[in-house]
């Protein structure tokens, strides 16, 4: 199964072409990763490298989120017009499993971890003996109310925990190991392997609900809000 891979929801962005358990080729996009020319032209470059065209390939794949609202949108609306170009389904999945997914044979828990801004984070902890498997749901809160939540010894990774690993350090002492910082940075290629699972197993994203996976209230929604209630008032 021929999959183009998709992420834009962190600071570094990536794209991957893979076919079956073969990746053909992988972009990382850097830090403008909204800017939808270049995500075109690198998805161009890969597909010209393999000698392959849209038309050929059997999904687009994307990360919903949570992360970067912009990136998100951004790599959610490509896959989207991707699919209804050529007619080929698509398939979603969590950016946080995605970068769990750095890590696929862990003997601990893994905590992946975005930075949320606002002195929170986005938050997963997944079980990752093969593809990941959700123990709790994402969420975005507090680094330390996450912690609270942890009880057993767990491998944190992302640039979330690099933010914050002395409040991590100070909370878990040796019940936090973290991942070495190869594995802090999301990959489109990782989140082939979930895709290809999902692939295989006939579970496509509806395009009706390939959405954004955002957790929490843009700020032009909050502002909205904030607007309507001081209109009612």
């Amino acid at each position: 199964m021929k999959i183009l891979t998709i992420d834009t929801s962190s600071n570094c962005s990536s794209v991957a072409l893979s076919d079956g358990t073969k990746l053909l080729g992988e972009c990382i996009l850097g830090e403008d990763r909204c800017n939808s020319g270049r995500l075109m032209g690198s998805i161009s470059d890969l597909l010209a490298a393999a000698k392959l065209t849209p038309a050929a390939l059997d999904a687009f794949a994307v990360s919903l989120g949570p992360g970067s609202f912009t990136g998100v949108r951004v790599g959610i609306a490509t896959a989207k017009g991707l699919s209804l170009a050529t007619g080929k389904p698509a398939i979603g999945f969590s950016s946080l499993a995605m970068l769990a997914m750095n890590l696929p044979h862990a003997s601990l828990p893994v905590a992946p971890l975005f930075d949320a801004r606002k002195s929170e984070v986005y938050a997963g902890l997944y079980r990752c003996d093969g593809l990941p498997t959700a123990l709790m749901p994402d969420a975005v809160l507090p680094p330390a109310d996450f912690l609270a939540s942890i009880g057993s010894p767990a491998i944190f990774l992302g640039e979330g925990s690099v933010r914050y690993r002395a409040l991590i350090d100070s909370t878990l002492g040796e019940k936090a190991v973290f991942a070495p910082w190869s594995a802090d940075l999301p990959r489109a290629s990782a989140g082939a392997l979930i895709a290809l699972e999902k692939g295989l197993r006939g579970e496509f994203t509806p395009l009706a609900l390939l959405n954004p996976a955002y957790l929490r209230a843009s700020e032009a929604e909050i502002a909205k809000r904030k607007r309507d209630a001081e209109k009612a008032a």
